[in-house]
């Protein structure tokens, strides 16, 4: 088990999964504080990076395309301080965070991980449900079935004059999510299946507008839109293909919820397999090494590193 302990929050990495904890000081941000415990299975793992700074560094997880149905619904606008993997690091503690992530690496190369391969299935559950969210011109919820939004007096006459709107998640094709920034007003809006005009925010009556002067820093309403995209198909599924549905246990802090880290990762000493067994595979991958080194795949370092590791495990 590796580990590093920040006020920011914990990360641990058991050969198999990171375990990544929110910390409780007050300035952790709003959304990994509600988003809770993520465990992040390994085959969901493209990369690790620690950035080093004069006063802090930062350690960066990088995840496969289409694995985790936060990013997905977030599209690359959430801020460092919102991002659940990305992780403020202590100048005191930057031998940790290098090891955690040469650990982490070796793990990628051993299990060989297709790591530029996109996900055709979310390998992360969605946020835990029921989940609220209140707009400038309504509130949204969602139950894990059906998405209703409930509009006050501030909505426009279009969307107040409809009334509420109620969607089942087979009747939605996606849906959307853009944060207020600054001044600028955001948004979370449904899209139901078929063609439909398309409308500004604030008369499109499938979209809960985010007021851009109170809900700037609040970027929570992206759990939401992360809840509902988890349980629709995955984009890149074939369409042939059944969703699968995600684990609904929360993320909690206690982890006691199901999630990924009860999927069928190797190493993880759950499983079936005698000792000998294991003594075989880690064999097996030695040689898997040694050809990959002869091919040029893997530089000397590489392989050096990667036999290090396996060795460990003997």
């Amino acid at each position: 088990m590796t580990e590093i302990l920040q006020r920011a929050g914990n990360w641990a990495f058991d050969g198999g999964t990171v375990r990544i904890v929110p910390g409780h000081h007050k300035s952790v941000h709003r959304l990994r504080r509600l988003l809770g415990e993520v465990a992040v299975p390994l085959e969901a793992v493209s990369g690790i990076a620690y950035e080093p700074g004069r006063k802090a560094g930062r350690l960066r997880l990088r995840l496969r395309h289409g694995a985790d149905p936060l990013l997905q619904a977030a599209g690359g606008r959430l801020p460092d301080a919102a991002d659940p993997y990305s992780l403020e690091v202590e100048p005191d503690r930057a031998g940790v965070a290098e090891y955690l992530a040469d650990e982490l690496r070796n793990a990628l190369l051993l299990e060989q991980v297709p790591v530029a391969e996109p996900c055709d299935r979310y390998l992360l559950p969605g946020p835990p449900v029921p989940l609220t969210v209140q707009g400038t011109d309504g509130t949204a919820s969602f139950d894990g079935d059906r998405v209703r939004i409930d509009w006050n007096w501030v909505a426009e006459g279009s969307k107040s004059s409809a009334g509420p709107r109620t969607f089942a998640l087979h009747e939605l094709a996606g849906v959307e999510w853009s944060p207020a920034v600054g001044l600028e007003n955001g948004f979370v809006r449904f899209r139901p299946k078929g063609s439909h005009a398309v409308l500004k925010p604030d008369h499109d009556p499938n979209c809960l507008v985010l007021w851009g002067v109170r809900q700037a820093k609040d970027v929570s309403s992206v759990l939401l839109a992360a809840a509902v995209t988890a349980r629709l198909p995955h984009p890149s599924a074939s369409a042939s293909a059944p969703a699968l549905p995600p684990a609904d246990g929360p993320r909690s802090e206690t982890g006691s919820g199901p999630g990924p880290e009860h999927g069928s990762g190797s190493g993880s000493g759950s499983g079936s397999g005698s000792e000998g067994d294991d003594h075989d595979v880690l064999l097996r991958r030695l040689r898997e090494l040694g050809e990959l080194r002869r091919d040029g795949v893997l530089t000397d370092e590489e392989f050096t590193a990667a036999k290090q590791a396996v060795l460990r495990r003997f």
